[in-house]
Protein backbone atom coordinates (compact mmCIF):
# COMPACT_ATOMS: atom_id res chain seq x y z
CA UNK A 1 0.00 0.00 0.00
CA UNK A 2 2.95 2.24 0.74
CA UNK A 3 3.83 5.05 -2.13
CA UNK A 4 6.55 7.41 -0.92
CA UNK A 5 6.49 10.88 -3.28
CA UNK A 6 8.64 11.99 -5.62
CA UNK A 7 12.28 12.52 -4.45
CA UNK A 8 15.30 13.38 -6.38
CA UNK A 9 16.84 10.62 -8.55
CA UNK A 10 20.04 9.04 -7.63
CA UNK A 11 23.11 8.69 -7.91
CA UNK A 12 25.56 11.15 -7.03
CA UNK A 13 29.31 10.34 -6.02
CA UNK A 14 29.26 8.75 -2.51
CA UNK A 15 31.00 11.72 -0.34
CA UNK A 16 32.90 10.69 2.66
CA UNK A 17 32.33 11.63 6.30
CA UNK A 18 35.08 12.84 7.16
CA UNK A 19 36.28 15.85 9.98
CA UNK A 20 37.51 19.07 8.28
CA UNK A 21 38.81 22.23 8.96
CA UNK A 22 36.85 25.00 10.38
CA UNK A 23 34.06 26.21 7.97
CA UNK A 24 31.86 29.01 7.98
CA UNK A 25 29.10 27.71 9.91
CA UNK A 26 25.23 29.36 9.96
CA UNK A 27 24.56 27.89 13.13
CA UNK A 28 22.18 29.43 15.98
CA UNK A 29 23.97 29.74 19.25
CA UNK A 30 22.24 27.09 21.54
CA UNK A 31 22.86 27.34 25.21
CA UNK A 32 24.68 24.58 27.28
CA UNK A 33 22.71 21.18 27.68
CA UNK A 34 20.33 22.15 24.72
CA UNK A 35 20.41 19.42 22.12
CA UNK A 36 20.18 20.55 18.58
CA UNK A 37 18.43 18.37 15.59
CA UNK A 38 18.84 18.39 12.10
CA UNK A 39 16.32 16.69 10.73
CA UNK A 40 16.61 15.73 6.60
CA UNK A 41 13.88 14.97 4.84
CA UNK A 42 10.43 16.57 4.92
CA UNK A 43 8.28 13.88 3.88
CA UNK A 44 6.60 11.87 6.59
CA UNK A 45 9.05 10.37 9.11
CA UNK A 46 10.51 13.59 9.18
CA UNK A 47 8.21 16.32 10.34
CA UNK A 48 6.71 13.26 12.36
CA UNK A 49 10.10 13.55 14.08
CA UNK A 50 9.84 17.02 14.29
CA UNK A 51 6.68 17.13 15.43
CA UNK A 52 7.31 14.32 18.37
CA UNK A 53 10.37 16.56 19.30
CA UNK A 54 8.38 19.92 19.74
CA UNK A 55 6.35 18.47 21.63
CA UNK A 56 8.45 16.32 23.75
CA UNK A 57 10.04 20.14 24.85
CA UNK A 58 12.73 20.04 22.18
CA UNK A 59 13.23 23.62 20.62
CA UNK A 60 16.22 23.84 18.68
CA UNK A 61 14.69 21.22 15.33
CA UNK A 62 15.39 21.71 12.00
CA UNK A 63 14.13 20.04 8.96
CA UNK A 64 15.89 20.27 5.67
CA UNK A 65 13.47 18.92 2.27
CA UNK A 66 15.82 19.00 -0.95
CA UNK A 67 12.24 19.51 -2.88
CA UNK A 68 11.57 22.80 -3.36
CA UNK A 69 8.58 23.97 -2.28
CA UNK A 70 6.96 24.76 -5.48
CA UNK A 71 7.90 21.48 -7.02
CA UNK A 72 4.56 19.76 -7.66
CA UNK A 73 4.12 16.65 -4.88
CA UNK A 74 1.68 13.70 -4.73
CA UNK A 75 1.42 10.12 -3.69
CA UNK A 76 -0.49 7.24 -3.82
CA UNK A 77 -2.37 5.05 -1.00
CA UNK A 78 -0.39 4.21 2.45
CA UNK A 79 -1.74 2.13 4.88
CA UNK A 80 -1.65 3.19 8.49
CA UNK A 81 -1.37 0.45 11.49
CA UNK A 82 -3.11 1.37 14.56
CA UNK A 83 0.29 1.87 16.27
CA UNK A 84 1.09 4.68 14.22
CA UNK A 85 -2.60 6.30 13.81
CA UNK A 86 -2.11 6.22 17.39
CA UNK A 87 1.25 8.21 17.51
CA UNK A 88 -0.68 10.54 15.42
CA UNK A 89 -3.51 11.07 17.85
CA UNK A 90 -0.77 12.04 20.57
CA UNK A 91 0.12 14.54 18.48
CA UNK A 92 -3.27 16.00 17.91
CA UNK A 93 -4.20 14.96 14.85
CA UNK A 94 -7.54 13.79 14.49
CA UNK A 95 -8.09 10.81 11.99
CA UNK A 96 -11.21 12.27 9.94
CA UNK A 97 -8.58 14.71 8.72
CA UNK A 98 -6.15 12.23 6.54
CA UNK A 99 -8.54 9.49 6.53
CA UNK A 100 -10.80 10.05 3.88
CA UNK A 101 -12.54 6.28 3.88
CA UNK A 102 -12.93 4.25 7.44
CA UNK A 103 -13.26 1.04 5.78
CA UNK A 104 -10.40 -1.67 6.78
CA UNK A 105 -12.03 -4.10 4.09
CA UNK A 106 -9.51 -5.19 1.73
CA UNK A 107 -11.30 -7.81 -0.60
CA UNK A 108 -8.95 -9.90 -3.21
CA UNK A 109 -10.17 -10.77 -6.57
CA UNK A 110 -9.35 -13.94 -8.63
CA UNK A 111 -9.72 -12.58 -12.00
CA UNK A 112 -9.94 -14.83 -15.18
CA UNK A 113 -11.13 -13.99 -18.69
CA UNK A 114 -11.08 -10.62 -17.60
CA UNK A 115 -14.06 -11.36 -15.07
CA UNK A 116 -14.22 -12.05 -11.52
CA UNK A 117 -14.02 -15.51 -10.70
CA UNK A 118 -13.37 -15.49 -6.58
CA UNK A 119 -13.12 -13.35 -3.67
CA UNK A 120 -11.85 -13.15 -0.64
CA UNK A 121 -11.91 -10.84 2.40
CA UNK A 122 -9.91 -9.66 5.29
CA UNK A 123 -9.56 -6.35 7.67
CA UNK A 124 -6.63 -4.35 7.79
CA UNK A 125 -5.34 -3.28 11.17
CA UNK A 126 -5.37 0.10 10.56
CA UNK A 127 -6.78 2.89 8.06
CA UNK A 128 -6.11 3.70 4.63
CA UNK A 129 -4.65 7.48 3.85
CA UNK A 130 -3.00 9.00 0.66
CA UNK A 131 0.58 11.28 1.00
CA UNK A 132 -0.79 14.25 0.08
CA UNK A 133 -3.61 13.91 2.89
CA UNK A 134 -0.79 13.11 5.60
CA UNK A 135 1.67 15.11 4.49
CA UNK A 136 -0.14 17.91 4.22
CA UNK A 137 -1.96 17.34 8.19
CA UNK A 138 1.93 17.02 9.09
CA UNK A 139 3.95 19.95 7.60
CA UNK A 140 0.66 22.35 8.60
CA UNK A 141 1.47 21.70 12.83
CA UNK A 142 5.48 22.36 11.89
CA UNK A 143 6.13 25.62 13.60
CA UNK A 144 7.00 28.82 11.19
CA UNK A 145 10.77 28.25 10.82
CA UNK A 146 11.12 24.62 11.01
CA UNK A 147 10.98 22.99 7.76
CA UNK A 148 13.19 24.70 4.94
CA UNK A 149 12.47 23.28 1.63
CA UNK A 150 15.23 22.79 -1.70
CA UNK A 151 17.69 22.57 1.10
CA UNK A 152 19.39 19.41 -0.50
CA UNK A 153 22.46 17.60 1.75
CA UNK A 154 25.44 16.72 -0.18
CA UNK A 155 27.28 15.57 2.60
CA UNK A 156 28.25 15.19 6.26
CA UNK A 157 31.50 15.93 8.54
CA UNK A 158 32.67 16.07 11.73
CA UNK A 159 33.74 19.95 13.27
CA UNK A 160 34.41 20.51 16.35
CA UNK A 161 33.39 17.45 17.79
CA UNK A 162 29.89 17.95 16.47
CA UNK A 163 28.26 16.90 12.99
CA UNK A 164 28.36 19.16 10.25
CA UNK A 165 25.64 18.83 6.70
CA UNK A 166 26.98 20.29 3.93
CA UNK A 167 23.88 22.16 1.54
CA UNK A 168 24.12 21.84 -2.46
CA UNK A 169 23.48 26.14 -2.04
CA UNK A 170 26.80 26.24 -0.29
CA UNK A 171 25.14 26.89 3.17
CA UNK A 172 26.12 24.33 6.27
CA UNK A 173 24.53 23.19 9.62
CA UNK A 174 25.57 22.03 12.49
CA UNK A 175 23.79 19.53 15.04
CA UNK A 176 24.24 17.51 18.32
CA UNK A 177 21.84 15.17 16.26
CA UNK A 178 20.98 14.42 12.80
CA UNK A 179 18.08 12.08 11.85
CA UNK A 180 18.09 11.03 7.95
CA UNK A 181 14.39 10.47 7.30
CA UNK A 182 15.30 10.96 3.48
CA UNK A 183 13.47 7.95 2.32
CA UNK A 184 14.60 5.47 -0.12
CA UNK A 185 17.30 7.37 -2.18
CA UNK A 186 18.82 9.09 1.10
CA UNK A 187 22.06 10.39 1.18
CA UNK A 188 22.22 9.40 4.64
CA UNK A 189 22.70 6.23 3.85
CA UNK A 190 25.29 6.25 0.80
CA UNK A 191 27.01 8.30 3.70
CA UNK A 192 26.91 6.49 6.66
CA UNK A 193 26.05 2.89 5.07
CA UNK A 194 27.48 3.05 1.67
CA UNK A 195 27.63 -1.21 1.05
CA UNK A 196 23.71 -0.85 1.29
CA UNK A 197 22.67 -0.40 -2.54
CA UNK A 198 19.52 -0.84 -3.79
CA UNK A 199 18.40 -3.70 -6.04
CA UNK A 200 15.80 -4.00 -8.40
CA UNK A 201 13.31 -6.62 -7.81
CA UNK A 202 11.84 -7.36 -11.67
CA UNK A 203 8.50 -5.46 -11.42
CA UNK A 204 7.00 -2.20 -11.65
CA UNK A 205 4.45 -0.40 -9.93
CA UNK A 206 2.84 1.83 -12.33
CA UNK A 207 0.78 4.21 -10.53
CA UNK A 208 -2.17 6.77 -11.36
CA UNK A 209 -4.74 8.65 -9.60
CA UNK A 210 -8.02 9.72 -11.30
CA UNK A 211 -11.10 11.63 -10.72
CA UNK A 212 -13.09 9.04 -12.45
CA UNK A 213 -15.21 6.72 -9.69
CA UNK A 214 -16.11 3.28 -9.46
CA UNK A 215 -19.67 3.69 -7.91
CA UNK A 216 -19.95 2.35 -4.53
CA UNK A 217 -16.64 2.01 -3.68
CA UNK A 218 -15.15 2.12 -0.26
CA UNK A 219 -12.93 -0.24 0.37
CA UNK A 220 -9.20 -1.69 -0.67
CA UNK A 221 -9.68 -3.52 -3.65
CA UNK A 222 -6.67 -6.44 -5.14
CA UNK A 223 -7.11 -7.91 -8.33
CA UNK A 224 -5.04 -10.75 -9.27
CA UNK A 225 -5.46 -12.14 -12.89
CA UNK A 226 -5.40 -15.73 -13.54
CA UNK A 227 -3.65 -17.84 -14.65
CA UNK A 228 -1.09 -14.91 -15.92
CA UNK A 229 0.49 -14.76 -12.35
CA UNK A 230 3.03 -11.93 -12.33
CA UNK A 231 0.76 -9.32 -12.16
CA UNK A 232 -1.33 -7.16 -9.67
CA UNK A 233 -3.94 -4.32 -9.78
CA UNK A 234 -5.12 -2.57 -6.66
CA UNK A 235 -7.79 0.07 -6.21
CA UNK A 236 -8.88 2.40 -3.35
CA UNK A 237 -11.02 5.58 -3.08
CA UNK A 238 -9.30 8.96 -2.60
CA UNK A 239 -10.77 12.12 -2.25
CA UNK A 240 -12.08 13.00 -5.49
CA UNK A 241 -11.56 9.62 -6.94
CA UNK A 242 -9.42 6.69 -7.22
CA UNK A 243 -5.78 5.49 -7.04
CA UNK A 244 -4.42 2.65 -8.52
CA UNK A 245 -1.11 0.42 -8.80
CA UNK A 246 -0.73 -2.19 -11.26
CA UNK A 247 2.44 -4.20 -10.73
CA UNK A 248 3.98 -5.69 -13.87
CA UNK A 249 7.37 -7.51 -14.94
CA UNK A 250 9.80 -5.20 -16.59
CA UNK A 251 13.44 -6.57 -17.33
CA UNK A 252 15.83 -3.91 -16.44
CA UNK A 253 16.43 -3.29 -20.44
CA UNK A 254 12.59 -2.92 -20.52
CA UNK A 255 12.47 -0.16 -18.18
CA UNK A 256 15.12 1.44 -19.37
CA UNK A 257 12.99 1.86 -22.67
CA UNK A 258 9.43 2.93 -20.88
CA UNK A 259 11.46 5.21 -18.58
CA UNK A 260 14.65 6.86 -20.24
CA UNK A 261 17.07 5.51 -17.31
CA UNK A 262 17.53 2.11 -15.64
CA UNK A 263 15.99 1.43 -12.20
CA UNK A 264 19.14 2.25 -10.04
CA UNK A 265 19.09 5.21 -11.56
CA UNK A 266 15.31 6.10 -11.85
CA UNK A 267 14.05 5.19 -8.46
CA UNK A 268 11.00 7.21 -9.34
CA UNK A 269 9.28 7.95 -12.68
CA UNK A 270 7.74 11.18 -12.50
CA UNK A 271 5.15 12.28 -15.19
CA UNK A 272 7.19 13.41 -17.75
CA UNK A 273 9.41 10.36 -17.64
CA UNK A 274 6.35 8.25 -18.40
CA UNK A 275 6.80 7.79 -22.56
CA UNK A 276 3.85 7.35 -25.09
CA UNK A 277 5.51 3.71 -24.63
CA UNK A 278 5.33 2.89 -21.03
CA UNK A 279 1.51 4.72 -21.03
CA UNK A 280 0.17 1.57 -23.77
CA UNK A 281 2.08 -0.74 -22.05
CA UNK A 282 -0.08 -0.73 -19.05
CA UNK A 283 -3.17 0.16 -20.69
CA UNK A 284 -2.85 -2.84 -22.94
CA UNK A 285 -2.34 -4.97 -19.90
CA UNK A 286 -5.46 -3.63 -18.23
CA UNK A 287 -7.13 -4.17 -21.59
CA UNK A 288 -5.86 -7.87 -21.96
CA UNK A 289 -6.19 -8.84 -17.76
CA UNK A 290 -8.69 -6.14 -15.97
CA UNK A 291 -12.49 -6.46 -16.09
CA UNK A 292 -13.55 -3.58 -18.05
CA UNK A 293 -14.63 -1.67 -14.87
CA UNK A 294 -11.05 -1.44 -13.86
CA UNK A 295 -9.47 -1.39 -17.25
CA UNK A 296 -11.70 2.01 -18.09
CA UNK A 297 -10.28 3.74 -14.76
CA UNK A 298 -6.85 2.98 -16.03
CA UNK A 299 -7.51 4.26 -19.48
CA UNK A 300 -8.99 7.38 -18.18
CA UNK A 301 -5.82 8.19 -15.90
CA UNK A 302 -4.03 11.39 -17.49
CA UNK A 303 -1.01 12.42 -14.82
CA UNK A 304 0.43 8.90 -14.25
CA UNK A 305 4.01 7.69 -12.70
CA UNK A 306 5.89 4.29 -11.83
CA UNK A 307 8.37 2.76 -9.50
CA UNK A 308 10.22 0.20 -9.93
CA UNK A 309 10.25 -2.38 -6.84
CA UNK A 310 13.21 -2.25 -5.27
CA UNK A 311 15.39 -4.37 -2.29
CA UNK A 312 17.96 -3.36 -0.34
CA UNK A 313 20.08 -6.35 2.44
CA UNK A 314 18.73 -5.80 5.60
CA UNK A 315 20.16 -2.90 7.86
CA UNK A 316 22.59 -3.86 10.84
CA UNK A 317 22.52 -0.86 12.86
CA UNK A 318 20.63 2.31 12.60
CA UNK A 319 23.09 4.98 14.57
CA UNK A 320 26.55 5.94 14.16
CA UNK A 321 28.88 8.58 15.96
CA UNK A 322 29.91 11.63 14.13
CA UNK A 323 32.55 13.06 16.51
CA UNK A 324 30.85 13.79 19.71
CA UNK A 325 27.67 13.71 17.95
CA UNK A 326 25.46 11.47 16.51
CA UNK A 327 23.71 10.48 12.68
CA UNK A 328 20.49 8.25 12.67
CA UNK A 329 18.81 6.80 9.77
CA UNK A 330 14.73 5.94 9.79
CA UNK A 331 12.06 4.73 7.46
CA UNK A 332 13.10 3.87 4.06
CA UNK A 333 16.11 5.68 4.80
CA UNK A 334 17.08 2.93 6.84
CA UNK A 335 15.07 0.11 4.58
CA UNK A 336 13.16 0.97 1.43
CA UNK A 337 10.49 -2.18 1.85
CA UNK A 338 7.92 -3.49 -0.73
CA UNK A 339 5.11 -1.96 -0.92
CA UNK A 340 3.09 -4.68 -0.22
CA UNK A 341 4.10 -5.20 3.48
CA UNK A 342 2.50 -1.90 4.20
CA UNK A 343 4.91 -1.06 6.55
CA UNK A 344 7.46 1.49 5.11
CA UNK A 345 5.61 4.45 6.80
CA UNK A 346 4.85 2.60 9.94
CA UNK A 347 8.34 1.38 10.56
CA UNK A 348 9.36 5.52 10.37
CA UNK A 349 6.54 6.61 12.27
CA UNK A 350 7.34 3.95 15.09
CA UNK A 351 10.62 4.65 15.32
CA UNK A 352 10.21 8.60 15.35
CA UNK A 353 8.17 8.19 18.62
CA UNK A 354 10.82 5.38 19.95
CA UNK A 355 13.29 7.86 19.35
CA UNK A 356 11.38 10.80 21.04
CA UNK A 357 10.84 8.64 23.45
CA UNK A 358 15.03 8.04 24.30
CA UNK A 359 15.71 11.61 23.62
CA UNK A 360 12.82 12.74 26.05
CA UNK A 361 14.73 10.28 28.85
CA UNK A 362 18.45 12.57 27.95
CA UNK A 363 16.60 15.66 28.45
CA UNK A 364 14.94 14.87 31.41
CA UNK A 365 16.87 12.73 33.47
CA UNK A 366 20.16 13.01 32.06
CA UNK A 367 20.39 9.52 30.55
CA UNK A 368 23.00 8.79 28.55
CA UNK A 369 22.64 9.41 24.94
CA UNK A 370 24.98 6.96 23.52
CA UNK A 371 23.40 4.33 25.79
CA UNK A 372 20.03 5.93 25.05
CA UNK A 373 20.23 5.23 21.59
CA UNK A 374 21.92 2.02 21.44
CA UNK A 375 18.76 0.57 23.09
CA UNK A 376 16.49 2.66 20.61
CA UNK A 377 18.50 0.64 17.64
CA UNK A 378 18.13 -2.74 19.96
CA UNK A 379 14.41 -1.95 20.04
CA UNK A 380 13.75 -1.16 16.29
CA UNK A 381 15.98 -2.82 14.31
CA UNK A 382 14.53 -6.38 14.34
CA UNK A 383 11.52 -5.02 12.96
CA UNK A 384 13.19 -3.07 10.30
CA UNK A 385 14.89 -6.38 9.69
CA UNK A 386 11.77 -8.44 9.44
CA UNK A 387 10.05 -5.87 7.35
CA UNK A 388 12.61 -6.41 4.53
CA UNK A 389 12.74 -10.15 4.63
CA UNK A 390 8.94 -10.23 4.69
CA UNK A 391 8.87 -8.62 1.03
CA UNK A 392 10.26 -11.06 -1.28
CA UNK A 393 7.88 -13.48 0.49
CA UNK A 394 4.88 -11.64 0.05
CA UNK A 395 6.04 -10.95 -3.81
CA UNK A 396 6.39 -14.82 -4.26
CA UNK A 397 3.15 -15.05 -2.82
CA UNK A 398 1.64 -13.24 -5.40
CA UNK A 399 3.62 -14.22 -7.80
CA UNK A 400 5.48 -10.87 -8.53
CA UNK A 401 9.12 -10.18 -9.57
CA UNK A 402 9.38 -14.32 -10.26
CA UNK A 403 9.55 -14.21 -14.33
Amino acid sequence: MNQPYPTPEIEPEIPSVTPTSQPTIRAVRRAAGRLRVAVVGGSLTGPTVALLLLRAGFDDVTVYEATPASAPQGGGLIGLEHSSLDILDQLGMPQNEFVAHDSQTVTHITVRHRRPAATRRHLYAGRNTTWTLLHTALTRRLPTGVLHTGKRVTGMTAVQGRPVLHLADGDTARADLVVFADGRTSIGRRLLDPHRRLRYAGYVAHRGQTTATQPGLRDFLRFEPSPHRGMQFNLAPIPGGVDWTFYLPATTGQYSDLFGAPPSRRVFALPHHVTAAARHAVDAHAGQHLPDEQAALVHATGTRMAAPVMDIDPPTRMQWPIGDGHALLLGDALAPVRPHTARGANNGIEQAAGLAAVLTQHRKYGADLAAALDGWQRRHLPAAVAAVQAGPALARQFGLGTA
